[in-house]
């Protein structure tokens, strides 16, 4: 073999090829490289100061190993299957390069506890940069719900048109949803950053090592506490795939409502052609397939999460193998999150709102039902009498084929003596969205005065 197992004194006959391709993980794995490389600088700077390692052994080893994140960044480093993982190609090439300081540097430390520590580096970053992306579709989505605070669309319960909102209202819905998503990541990025290297491979080290040091050196909170815990535990990635699993939701319940908008029936909305494909049959057709595929992509999000928790349920204590099968479905799930908020942030701003078509849809529901109610409750009618009395109301208007407010005042008045002619002005669109004048309602006011709110609170983080 071309490169020499770091472990092989044990072991008297070399590994299978074939098992050594099926165990290795450094195809995938390799994309941990910088911060295996940030965490073995800070293990060897902590040697140093606590005299395991000559301060010329630590220079020598934080050279080389910055030459070798060089050398990976511009190409030109060899990733061998052989050495198996991230870690074990790294090590094998500083030694290679500075000879035995090289191999001084995995003192009082292990895979166990590297590759977590590794895994919690990466997470902590990517969790930064997911967080951002939400923010960007935020602030896609308050500038769009600004511009269509007075618009007025069909509010839907069980897909059926229940009573008038505006678009500036419905987009503020999702806001809340990404607002909720962003917090649950920055409540598990304080899971994520404990670190658990010092613990090696499962009961600690005899080695005089600084934990606290090592932490401080690489932004950690504090060192973990139990040493069989830390290098088993991946409750962070899966609490992080959960979360995961719950802004893909949101996006694809946003997903199937731009689906449904900006279909024919519905005529809501027009997506840009930048986020749509046509048909290679059809030449008519223009299919919303950026928000399907992000619909799509929701399902593959679920299923790491379910496979992250499979992984993990039959595991004694401590680390196993199992737990290699961890990285690409955490990898999958960061990728696909962070292309999903991205399209999404750029494809919000570029949607068109067919304001005449959603107030046509709007009207065709009888969505003023429920003012019409609440009209007659003022009056001093009981809500139950109310609510029969528009029931008898609206199925006139089913059998002339015509909404509430074309229904002339003697047909109204025949089913309550308490309607007057002011009736028309609960009735109409504007007055129904106008008449829910308070916090967390759909009036055009308050969907202003929301934005500005959501404005401050990001604008303080």
């Amino acid at each position: 073999m071309s490169d020499k197992k770091l472990w092989s004194g044990r072991f008297s006959e070399p590994t299978d090829a074939f098992v050594e391709a099926f165990t290795a993980s450094v195809e995938f794995d390799q994309r941990l490289y910088r911060y295996d490389i940030q965490g073995s600088i800070a293990h060897a700077t902590m040697l140093a100061k606590s005299g395991i390692l000559t301060l010329d052994e630590r220079d020598a080893i934080t050279t080389g190993l910055e030459q070798i994140r060089d050398q990976i960044e511009s190409g030109n480093f060899e990733w061998s299957v052989e050495l198996e993982d991230v870690h074990m190609n790294v090590e094998s090439h500083l030694t290679k390069a500075i000879g035995d300081a090289g191999k001084k540097l995995h003192t009082g430390r292990s895979r166990n506890d590297q590759v977590a520590t590794d895994i919690r580096l990466y997470m902590r970053d990517e969790i930064e940069i997911i967080r951002t992306e939400i923010l960007r579709l935020q602030q896609a989505l308050l500038d769009t719900a600004e511009r269509e605070a007075d618009t007025i669309m069909p509010g839907f319960t069980h897909l059926q048109t229940a009573q008038p909102v505006t678009f500036g209202h419905h987009l503020m819905a999702w806001f809340e949803m990404l607002d909720r998503d962003r917090e649950r990541l920055a409540d598990c990025n304080k899971r994520v950053n404990i670190m658990p290297l010092g613990s090696a491979a499962l009961a600690g080290t005899t080695y005089p090592i600084d934990r606290h040091y090592t932490a401080e050196l690489l932004g950690f909170d504090r060192p973990s506490e139990n040493s069989l815990d830390s290098v088993s535990d991946r409750d962070f990635a899966i609490e992080f795939s959960a979360a995961a699993a719950l802004i893909m939701m949101h996006l694809s319940r946003m997903s199937e409502e731009l689906i449904i908008w900006s279909s024919a029936q519905f005529n809501f909305v027009d997506l840009s052609d930048s986020f749509c494909t046509g048909s290679s049959i059809m030449p008519q057709k223009k299919n919303p397939d950026v928000p399907e595929l992000v619909r799509g992509k929701t399902g593959r999000i679920f299923g790491h999460l379910i496979g992250l928790l499979t992984l993990m349920k039959g595991q004694p204590l401590a680390y196993n193998k199992d737990n290699q099968e961890d990285k690409e479905p955490l990898f999958d799930t960061v990728d696909n999150l962070k292309g999903s908020l991205k399209v999404f942030a750029d494809m919000i701003p570029a949607i068109t709102c067919k304001h005449q078509s959603m107030r046509e849809a709007t009207m065709k529901g009888f969505a003023t039902a429920t003012d019409l109610a609440d009209y007659l409750v003022r009056k001093g009618t009981p809500f139950r009498d109310a609510h029969e009395v528009v029931g008898k109301a609206v199925a006139l208007g089913v059998t002339k084929g015509c909404d509430l407010s074309d229904l002339s005042l003697n047909e109204l008045q025949a089913f309550s003596d308490q309607i007057t002619d002011d009736v028309y002005e609960v009735l109409t669109l504007e007055g129904s969205v106008a008449a829910r004048d308070h916090i967390g309602g759909t009036a055009p006011a308050q969907v202003r005065a929301a934005i500005e709110r959501a404005r401050q609170r990001l604008a303080a983080e």
